[in-house]
């Protein structure tokens, strides 16, 4: 078949949960089918595809993501009834390029991933002939905002922000719905989130493929960051992405301290580009260290004693989780953190949702390696059995089956 995927940015190198997930996908169709690729240039990124994204896809093209200034975005808050996520990639550049391959050849399925991208919807609506649009939501982004505001709703400090999500999270639910709408298929990273997309949907009927990962890239006997002690904690993600901000604003403030009174060597290192400035008093804090963009982040998991990811804002599934899972690491995670895997407590990771628990539960696996090494290999039996891309690959192909396509 003939696919052409739309991202938000180059997915090479697959850096944080978009690009992971999106070149899992790229590269696993790319062995049987015919797979194009237009896409933004992220902010840091080339336009130039790397070796290996140019030799996946036929052919690639990128144009720069357009800029929104603050007092654009407050413009477009007062002004417009849509969500921001609908305005943040709108690029008539986009939309030119769009529209001219799609007069230059005929695509049989057009991956838009994420919802950043369904605005570009109604090109694929009127080319001829029609391709198959199948809209990959990878998070559940209503839900997401609804969490945001809950989660803020509680600190007066945090007020503007929680009236931001209320905004964001009420114009999420008719755009996303519309999203929904708009495309033959529609695809879930979770059952958790195919539910949620049903409530706003009824008949709905999502395809859940969870996120996975290339397991291979991914081995246990990585040799660790050098500067990692004994007693590690690492986080690892996307700095300026407001769920994994205010995880470790939460973590920093509130545990860390808890973990440090039992074990004084515990040290967390925080691990991912772009690290926004609320991230700024974790700094001052003794025992933590921002580390900012890495060349890989294998390194540094493959050297944390402990995993954290006590994650209180979000929707979808944490491909940081399966990065971790797979490098046998033992882990702590919030509920939420974990939500979407069929994981049990105890058995693959320890679950913890108070800063009493959260903290209890890594010191517990701090002292004590053969606990740590029991949750790590059953961990990466269950990414295994269920999340590499070559066992999922196969289920997403079924989807482009246009005559089970159900009519909305």
């Amino acid at each position: 078949m003939n696919l052409l995927f739309l991202t938000p940015q180059l997915p090479y190198p697959p850096r944080q949960g978009t690009a992971l997930r999106n070149w899992g996908l790229i590269a696993g169709l790319a062995r049987r089918h015919r797979v194009s690729l237009l896409s933004f240039v992220g902010p840091g990124q080339s336009a130039r595809p790397a070796p290996p994204l140019a030799a996946a896809c036929a052919r690639v093209e990128a144009v720069p993501q357009p800029a929104r200034s603050l007092p654009r975005r407050l413009r477009d808050l007062a002004l417009t009834r849509q969500p921001d996520m609908a305005l943040r990639l709108e690029s008539p550049l986009f939309r030119e390029r769009l529209e001219a391959w799609l007069a230059q050849e005929p695509f049989d399925v057009v991956h838009v991933e994420g919802i950043e991208l369904a605005p570009y919807v109604d090109l694929l609506e009127r080319a001829a002939p029609h391709p198959l649009v199948l809209f990959d939501n990878h998070n559940c982004e209503y839900l997401l905002q609804q969490r945001a505001f809950q989660t803020d709703l509680g600190n007066p400090l945090r007020w503007h922000a929680a009236a931001y999500s209320f905004v964001q999270w009420r114009r999420l639910r008719q755009y996303e719905a519309q999203a929904c709408r708009r495309a033959q298929r529609v695809v879930a990273v979770s059952e958790a989130d195919a539910q949620a997309l049903r409530a706003l949907v009824p008949g709905l009927d999502p395809l859940v493929i969870p996120n996975g990962i290339d397991l291979a890239a991914y081995p246990p006997d990585t040799p660790p960051a050098p500067e990692l002690g004994a007693s590690a904690l690492v986080f690892t993600g996307k700095m300026d992405f407001r769920p994994n901000v205010d995880a470790m604003v939460w973590f920093g403030l509130r545990v860390l301290p808890r973990v440090r009174e039992a074990v004084p060597a515990a040290h967390l290192w925080v691990v991912g580009q772009r690290p926004h400035r609320r991230l700024d008093p974790l700094r001052e804090v003794p025992g933590i260290t921002l580390t900012g963009q890495v060349e890989n982040v294998q390194p540094y998991i493959a050297g944390a004693a402990v995993y954290v990811a006590p994650l209180r804002i979000g929707g979808g599934t944490r491909l940081k989780l399966l990065e971790a899972m797979a490098m046998q690491r033992a882990i702590v995670s919030t509920r939420l953190g974990a939500e979407g895997y069929p994981l049990t407590d105890g058995k693959e990771l320890l679950l913890a949702d108070t800063e009493e628990a959260f903290a209890n539960a890594v010191v517990a696996l701090l002292q004590d390696a053969g606990r740590r090494r029991a949750l790590g290999e059953a961990a990466r039996h269950f990414v295994a059995s269920g999340y590499d891309w070559p066992v999922l690959i196969p289920q997403l192909e079924r989807a482009y089956d246009v005559t089970s396509c159900s009519e909305r």
